[in-house]
C-alpha cells in the first residue's frame, strides 16, 4: 500500500481542492456560505475518501461515496457557472480536474471490486 498522497489520484483531487479555492474566492456573499462552501466541503471530503480507500481492506463503499461527492461538485460548479458567479473558464478547468478524478477513481473502484485471483 502506497501513502494516499503518492497516488495519482489524490494529486488530482488536491488540484481539484486548490483549484476549487481559488475559483469560489470571488463569489458574491449572497451565494458564498450556500454554494462556495458546499463546492469546497466536498472537494475536501474527496480527498479524505481518497485516504479512507487507500488504508481500507474494502475499498468500494469509500470509492462509491467519491464518485458521489464529484457528482455533487459538478452539479454545484456547473450550477454556479449558470447564475454567473464563475467563468466558463473557470468552470471548465474544474470539470476537467474532476473528469480525471473520476475517471481514476472509477478505475479504482472496479479493480478493487473484482475477485481476487
Amino acid at each position: 500500500m502506497s501513502f494516499h498522497t503518492e497516488l495519482p489520484i489524490y494529486r488530482k483531487a488536491y488540484e481539484l481542492l486548490s483549484t476549487v479555492v481559488v475559483i469560489t474566492r470571488n463569489i458574491p456573499r449572497d451565494f458564498k456560505k450556500l454554494l462556495g462552501d458546499k463546492i469546497r466541503d466536498e472537494c475536501l471530503e474527496i480527498t479524505v475518501l481518497i485516504f479512507r480507500a487507500n488504508i481500507c481492506r474494502d475499498k468500494v463503499p469509500h470509492i462509491t461515496d467519491l464518485i458521489e461527492k464529484l457528482q455533487i461538485v459538478e452539479l454545484t460548479l456547473r450550477l454556479a457557472c449558470d447564475m454567473k458567479l464563475i467563468s466558463h473558464g473557470q468552470y471548465a478547468s474544474a470539470i476537467n480536474l474532476t473528469q480525471d478524478v473520476g475517471r481514476q477513481a472509477g478505475g479504482w473502484k472496479k479493480h478493487s471490486a473484482a475477485p481476487a485471483t
